[in-house]
């Protein structure tokens, strides 16, 4: 046994009327950075808690043809949370899957084991050497550096077939064939280290993929939260103007309360061809990340002394954390089921069915704003345009040839990348509403620019159907017509008065950026 371990105006008479289920419908929706703390008991597990999930044809430049994987994990890291910082979880396992064929089920899987080689620094004090508090005991100046007390290092296995008996390969360093890579020190400080885009830059490891000729590259570390939202302001009853939430001009009034956060980031880039069926021309992939820990957990009652002794693990791993399409946990998703779904299969779906082809979030807003039934929310039950979107993807862009009903994020590796600047913020629907030729955003995989809180605000009221038309464009049902959707063109001015598409990102891999320093 193998061990293996996803616009333009209206009248303001209109915008009036509408403004009641349009601020309800805010109120109710419990956005946390895409997602962040989604679950009863992932709350209790940061360490394990996958957040985004991005797919997505590179856009670097001389970068054609590969496909950039990026899974974040550890929530709301303040770059000053030392004297530990962020390490990964030696006990866990973390997985990036690929479905390549359309059955729901992993035909890749990309998992990362992380080791902490804990070095005992000790200072001499008086006639005792005495281990020092910290995580450093100086300068750090490059990969594995004599003074961290704890240096962190990973695998990756690329695991074809079932994630826990399919057949498990290394990937390997380019050059000295090393299948151990060093993973950087979280962003102590600038004093610590004073040039840490450098010293991250050392850790973007190239790498040989077993059973792919083109080698691909790996980089596992900290970086700058790229993620945008109106975190306080949506929790405080939407504090913010009317005016302000309905006008497109005014996208980025607020400021991004992220902007000051870290994030732990899991990204491999690989050719295209090595993430493909060899036996179909399907060349959409659906790709979801899922974290697993040691059924059996025993706490010392006396811990012995060394790093991370509390608990004794054993047993087989379980699934306890999953994501492929963000916000479906926090907005669809019933709370009886969130935990169920964290650890379920894509496979396994069809249970969770209900909560997409009958959204209980529109009942909710008529419910808490007294309004009548069927006033705020799309009459199109069930709700076709959602179950393409997040089941079967859509056609003639992200769905596969033989889709299973599954929630994951869907790729389409055959659309072009678009260079940054021309990228759409609001994904596929802004490219139908602009006319544009971007088909290479949310919900068509996710890049770091896609505005997947704004595209699921317009998507939970009815804009997916505004975008259908009365000829069916996207193949979301006859009935997934504008005349189904309450608020009309409406629905396509919301947004939470902060914009993604101005966070700053690298140009190229691992595109998030430099993590903020725990001080200056």
């Amino acid at each position: 046994m193998v061990d293996h371990a996803v616009r333009r105006t209206k009248s303001r008479a209109v915008l009036i009327a509408a403004s009641g289920p349009l601020l309800a419908l805010i109120a109710m929706l419990p956005v946390q950075a895409s997602s962040h703390r989604e679950a009863p008991f992932i709350t209790t597990q940061p360490k394990i808690d996958g957040t985004d999930l991005y797919a997505f044809n590179s856009y670097e430049a001389g970068r054609s043809g590969y496909v950039t994987l990026i899974a974040n994990y550890q929530p709301l890291q303040d770059p000053y949370g030392g004297p530990n910082y962020f390490k990964m979880d030696p006990n866990a396992i973390y997985e990036i899957h690929v479905d390549n064929n359309g059955d729901a089920k992993e035909d890749l899987t990309f998992q990362f084991r992380f080791q902490n080689i804990f070095n005992r620094i000790t200072l001499p004090i008086g006639t005792q050497n005495v281990p020092i508090p910290l995580t450093q005991a100086g300068q750090v100046q490059g990969p594995n550096s004599p003074v961290l007390n704890v240096n962190e290092r990973f695998t990756v296995s690329l695991i074809r077939g079932d994630r826990r008996s399919g057949q498990a390969a290394a990937l390997s360093r380019v050059g000295s064939g090393s299948t151990s890579f060093d993973k950087p020190v979280d962003n102590i400080g600038t004093k610590t280290i004073p040039q840490y885009a450098a010293y991250a830059a050392q850790h973007i490891h190239p790498v040989a993929i077993p059973g792919c000729s083109v080698p691909g590259r790996v980089f596992v570390g900290q970086r700058r939260e790229g993620f945008a939202v109106n975190l306080g302001t949506v929790f405080d009853l939407i504090n913010a103007p009317l005016a302000v939430i309905t006008d497109p001009n005014q996208i980025n009034a607020a400021p991004n309360p992220l902007a000051n956060k870290n994030i732990t980031s899991l990204a491999v880039e690989v050719h295209k061809s090595c993430l493909l069926s060899t036996t179909t021309a399907d060349p959409v992939i659906g790709t979801w990340t899922t974290a697993s820990i040691r059924q059996s957990q025993l706490v010392n009652a006396n811990p012995p002394s060394g790093h991370q002794t509390t608990i004794t693990y054993g047993g087989a791993f379980v699934q306890v954390s999953r994501l492929g399409m963000p916000l479906v946990n926090e907005v669809i998703i019933g709370l009886p089921d969130k935990d169920r779904f964290n650890s379920s299969l894509p496979q396994n779906d069809a249970q969770f069915a209900t909560y997409v082809t009958n959204p209980t979030l529109p009942k909710l807003v008529e419910i808490g704003m007294g309004l009548a039934p069927g006033s705020a929310a799309p009459s199109n039950l069930p709700r076709q345009d959602l179950v393409t979107t997040f089941l079967t993807g859509i056609a003639n862009v992200n769905r596969p040839l033989n889709p299973v009903p599954s929630e994951m994020l869907r790729l389409n590796t055959s659309i072009p990348a678009v260079a940054f600047a021309q990228q759409n913020r609001l994904g596929i629907v802004g490219n139908a509403l602009a006319g544009g030729s971007d088909n290479a955003g949310y919900p068509n995989g996710r890049r770091p620019k896609d505005d997947v809180v704004d595209i699921s605000l317009i998507a939970a009221v009815g804009g997916l159907c505004m975008a259908n038309g009365n000829n069916n464009r996207f193949g979301f049902g006859s009935a997934c017509n504008p005349s189904a959707v309450p608020l009309g063109a409406t629905a396509f001015r919301l947004h939470d008065a902060v914009d993604q598409a101005v966070q700053p990102f690298l140009a190229g891999f691992p595109y998030l950026n430099t993590p903020l320093p725990g001080a200056q």
